[in-house]
């Protein structure tokens, strides 16, 4: 969550491992992409939608390890025949938590630094981009453009939000954007994740990678996704809504290595993991950070906590705050110092199929700031749900606020969290430090376990070290090899 957001550009958050969830089982040769180069109007519409989309995703990074990033994209960008030209393509590294890649047209790439560091190898990088350049190839975007306009929702934005976008209140609370219900729409297909897949194969093929490291990589995305849940209680049987139209990832892993075959090619693996020594992992301290069920912000100097049994999940504009008995999202907007006004707004921007205004209102304090909360019962189509924004007044021109949405009656499971929003000390704010990528070379005397303990967290370090690894349950590590700590910046 940025410093300031106004609620109109707010988006919901992005869901972590949408590549790894896309795609679909059928095996076979790759499905032809088109001939046409990156034409006139693709390029306007690139040019139109990227400081949008570099806004959405926390904006992009500078450095050598984003020149890295440019390099591998850009080489691989230009096996599509889309342009011989490397310099045709923009490639962004992107300042995002969330593990995600996609692509627009007019030669626009991106990646977080998340998913970077998730990967073990530059042909996983290369068929990650390769894999979203297969989607511009084969214009699929101009696909869902066209089933978009049909429902009445327009542009390049809205469509890649709207095959990233994931979790959220669905159509109920749309948070006055235009980009509100894309993702119920503009889905990548089934094929068409399959025929990115298989030109994302192709590429790694032709620049000499080993193709079999799309495979690799979309199964430690698939392990991360499996480990996330387990950490945020949400369970194997819980299906995130964006992966609800495509296959299990194991079936495409399969799918990828019958594609690659028994072709082999270089993986560049110890340059790689060198050139992404230090990259920032998990949440930028400037966007707040997430501990436990906690949510922390150095630079707002606030603090919350999530109610029992929901789990946190940080995006670039906003905190999403998911469980079974509801769903919540906090983050700021434009204030001018008056709360009701403040939160009758709140409640304006909720949908865009209903007009919705609070029914009642309370003035109070909480923890010495001033707050006020508004409640409102609205019918939906499983029934009627309540809806709650509790508003706090920081200082004269800036307020933050909750939007909850819940089974009617049941509003109370989020009391616990409005009540737990308080103000941080500057002592309390120095101690949050970023948490960045270390790259170790294995001792004689090292061991999963011992090199486990090292990684900053307090839970769950042996699985983490695996699945950031890509080491299997049973894998060990041998001296002088490479491997990825996660450790707090010095």
């Amino acid at each position: 969550m940025k410093r300031f957001v106004p609620a109109r550009h707010a988006a919901l958050y992005l869901s972590a491992a949408a590549l790894a969830v896309g795609g679909c089982a059928t095996t076979g040769p790759a499905v032809a992409q088109s001939n046409t180069g990156i034409t006139a109007a693709e390029a306007r519409q690139g040019a139109e939608a990227n400081p949008q989309l570099l806004q959405e995703f926390g904006g992009r990074m500078t450095g050598p390890q984003a020149q890295y990033v440019e390099q591998v994209g850009k080489n691989i960008a230009i096996q599509s025949s889309l342009s011989n030209a490397r310099d045709a393509f923009t490639v962004s590294l992107l300042n995002s938590s969330v593990n995600n890649a996609f692509a627009i047209p007019g030669g626009y790439i991106y990646t977080t630094r998340q998913l970077v560091a998730l990967m073990n190898n530059e042909a996983e990088l290369a068929g990650v981009l390769g894999h979203e350049v297969g989607h511009v190839a084969a214009r699929h975007s101009q696909k869902r453009q066209s089933r978009a306009t049909q429902n009445g929702i327009l542009g390049v934005l809205g469509q890649v939000l709207g095959s990233v976008v994931g979790g959220g209140f669905g159509n109920l609370i749309s948070q006055g954007s235009q980009y509100a219900t894309q993702y119920y729409t503009l889905k990548f297909s089934r094929s068409q994740e399959n025929q990115a897949d298989a030109l994302g194969v192709q590429y790694l093929t032709r620049a000499g990678y080993d193709p079999h490291a799309m495979a690799t990589v979309l199964q430690s995305l698939a392990n991360q996704n499996a480990l996330d849940a387990a950490l945020q209680g949400r369970g194997a049987s819980s299906t995130p809504a964006w992966a609800s139209t495509h296959p299990d990832p194991a079936s495409r892993v399969r799918t990828v290595n019958n594609l690659a075959g028994s072709r082999t090619g270089i993986t560049n693996r110890d340059t790689f993991l060198a050139r992404i020594d230090g990259l920032t992992y998990g949440d930028d301290p400037r966007q707040g950070v997430i501990e436990g069920n906690q949510f922390i912000h150095p630079d707002l100097r606030l603090s919350f906590s999530a109610p029992s049994g929901f789990y946190l999940m940080n995006g670039t504009d906003a905190v999403s705050i998911n469980g079974q008995s509801g769903q919540a999202q906090f983050k700021g907007g434009a204030y001018n110092g008056n709360l009701e006004t403040y939160v009758r707004q709140a409640f304006a921007g909720l949908s865009q199929q209903q007009q919705i205004a609070p029914q009642n209102l309370q003035r109070t304090t909480i923890n010495g700031i001033p707050a006020m909360i508004g409640q409102a019962r609205v019918n939906s189509g499983n029934g009627q749900v309540d809806v709650t924004v509790v508003a706090y007044e920081f200082s004269n021109n800036q307020a933050y606020h909750f939007v909850t949405i819940s089974q009617a009656g049941r509003s109370a499971v989020f009391n616990p969290m409005f009540q737990s929003m308080r103000r941080i000390t500057s002592s309390e704010a120095a101690q949050v430090i970023p948490r960045v990528i270390d790259v170790v070379t294995v001792g004689s005397n090292d061991t999963v376990q011992s090199l486990a303990a090292r990684m900053a967290y307090t839970t769950a370090q042996e699985q983490r070290f695996r699945v950031l690894n890509g080491l299997s349950s049973a894998e060990r590590v041998v001296p002088g090899q490479k491997v990825k700590l996660v450790v707090r910046s010095r």
